[in-house]
């Protein structure tokens, strides 16, 4: 059976906790982050370009979790993207 190229499970969804002073992004925002790091990429970014914070609070991405308010939405829009076969606008990692 033919595995499907783009899922969720290739994300990790992470929350901000005590360490939001020390993350990059300034709003009490969850981001995501790709589950496997790249040699080539910002191993300590977000998706949308964001620093991670030193010891991130990872939580499994699930299509539920899409829909919180409180997904960044650099992060979002750069997951659709992704997942139509666009490469990253540019700004981005």
């Amino acid at each position: 059976m033919p595995r499907v190229a783009w899922s969720l499970y290739a994300y990790r969804l992470i929350q901000p906790d005590e360490q939001f002073d020390l993350f990059a992004c300034r709003e009490n925002r969850l981001h995501l982050a790709l589950r496997q790091l790249e040699l080539a990429g910002h191993v300590d970014r977000t998706l949308c370009g964001n620093f991670l914070p030193a010891q991130p609070r990872w939580l499994e991405l699930r299509k539920g979790m899409l829909g919180d308010r409180r997904l960044c939405r650099a992060c979002h829009d750069l997951l659709k993207a992704q997942r139509r076969g666009q490469a990253a606008p540019s700004g981005a990692w």
